[in-house]
């Protein structure tokens, strides 16, 4: 971490003329890029380290080439020698998706959302239709562009990391020659546009009014259909189906008046970009959520699982490719990727001492049951009991002789279970509880202790339990 600090300062000053005085890591997302905001006062850049080296030359050149056609994308400030740094502008941490959500809190998909819908797609028709044409494709990686193995990886991603790790039967025979289909019906539209891969509202920023794009790292030359499948089914986005419509009629009309041809036979070809689009997100899902047991795509599942019930409902899944259909039929029914997919509340329990203060919720839900143990018994009075704490055994059993102490606990947890099982029932992933008394050393951690123990067999609660005066 340290060499990859001192890369990201040398960019910084190379660039700026001065060393920052802060480097602070931002939080990972879908990727195993790690970016840093560096800062000296007022004047802050994003650090960026990766070892894949191709990729990130992918996006350094990509980045400059979109920029000389005034597309709205982060200015590269300077890359290491090596090409596993880089340093960029700034663009702040308004994420398009956030703002979109809080819209609908308050409207519901409305008219300003269907308009900044339109502004997006307005935007992609840049990339793809204008900056796409010129671009050096030999630096896109994986690869240059949507080829019959391109599509192929993204259904064997499908295949393997979510219909295996969800343990869905399916005949394999059958489903890669549905795979050979599907993959030769996508290939006979026009491929010769950029594809940005990964288009939707999560890697959007908002600058003020002005919308920003990022994570196009992974971008190549394919059909323009892939992009606006990627963003109007957006698991998260959940933009509902009529709007999808219409959304796409006006990217349609949009695309037409800069090559009226390359529309022409759009909706023939579109469902079935919405469906491979679908197969390689409930992949990623797969890997990310149900092999690295990462929550937030856990929780992803079920909205992805909405659009494909969705399409077979709505007959968008090919009479064609009757085992992927199959297979989809199947994970839609499947009792056991509903208990994989299930949320876990995560059940933070600590004890503390109120001469340091309550524990902060970092969850930002805002704290919690706090119980205040002071007005327990107190072993920490006696000499005996001084340099101990509540998991040893002589002051557990001095807290065991009094009833009220037992009764403290029992009335706790009353109160907690009632909170579990409403938290749990309505797929709520964090509750924190804490314990306080005096020390924070003796009777709170007796008190969370027992707490611990009460709830450590409850389906669907982990729990982890922190003294904080013991650390």
């Amino acid at each position: 971490m340290k060499t990859i600090e001192k890369n990201l300062s040398d960019l910084y000053q190379r660039w700026s003329g001065v060393q920052p005085d802060s480097i602070t890591a931002l939080m990972q997302s879908g990727s195993y890029r790690q970016y840093f905001r560096l800062a000296k006062g007022d004047q802050t850049a994003i650090g960026a380290y990766y070892d894949q080296v191709a990729e990130n030359r992918a996006f350094v050149v990509f980045s400059r080439h979109f920029a000389d056609f005034d597309l709205n994308v982060p200015e590269i400030f300077g890359v290491n020698d090596d090409f596993t740094c880089y340093l960029l502008e700034d663009l702040g941490d308004g994420i398009l998706f956030d703002h979109l959500k809080e819209i609908r809190k308050e409207e519901g998909f409305g008219e300003q959302s269907a308009q900044i819908y339109q502004q997006i797609l307005d935007e992609l028709i840049q990339f793809q239709m204008i900056a796409g044409k010129s671009l050096d494709y030999s630096v896109c990686y994986p690869a240059a562009q949507f080829d019959e193995q391109a599509y192929l990886w993204d259904l064997n991603y499908f295949k393997y990391n979510f219909l295996k790790s969800a343990n869905i039967a399916f005949d394999e025979f059958k489903l890669e020659n549905d795979f050979r289909l599907l993959t030769q019906k996508l290939l006979a539209a026009d491929h010769s546009f950029f594809v940005y891969r990964d288009f939707q509202t999560r890697n959007i920023l908002l600058r003020g009014e002005e919308l920003c794009f990022i994570d196009y790292q992974g971008g190549r030359k394919g059909a323009l259909h892939y992009d606006v499948a990627s963003l109007l089914f957006q698991a998260r986005a959940d933009i509902p189906f009529e709007d999808r419509e219409k959304l796409l009629d006006y990217y349609i009309s949009q695309a037409a008046k800069i090559d009226p041809g390359c529309v022409k036979d759009f909706r023939e070809h579109y469902y079935r970009f919405v469906l491979i689009r679908g197969l390689q997100t409930l992949g990623a899902y797969g890997f990310r959520g149900l092999y690295e047991k990462k929550q937030q795509f856990i929780e992803t599942i079920p909205l992805a699982l909405n659009n494909i019930r969705w399409m077979i409902e709505n007959d968008k899944v090919p009479e064609d490719l009757p085992e992927i259909r199959k297979s989809l039929e199947a994970v839609l029914k499947s009792q056991h990727l509903q208990t994989l997919i299930k949320p876990t509340l995560q059940m933070r329990i600590n004890s503390f001492s109120y001469k340091r203060g309550i524990p902060a919720d970092l969850s930002g839900n805002g704290g919690g049951f706090v119980f205040d143990c002071r007005a327990l018994p107190n072993p920490g009075r006696y000499a005996e009991y001084v340099d101990l704490t509540g998991l040893d055994q002589p002051v557990i059993d001095y807290l065991e002789k009094y009833t009220e102490v037992d009764a403290f606990i029992q009335n706790a947890y009353a109160m907690v279970k009632s909170a579990v099982d409403v938290y749990t029932g309505r797929g709520f992933t964090s509750l924190m509880v804490s314990f306080g008394c005096t020390g924070g050393r003796h009777r709170s951690v007796y008190c969370a202790g027992q707490i611990a123990k009460k709830f450590a067999d409850s389906e669907g609660v982990q729990i982890l339990l922190q003294h904080c005066e013991q650390e």
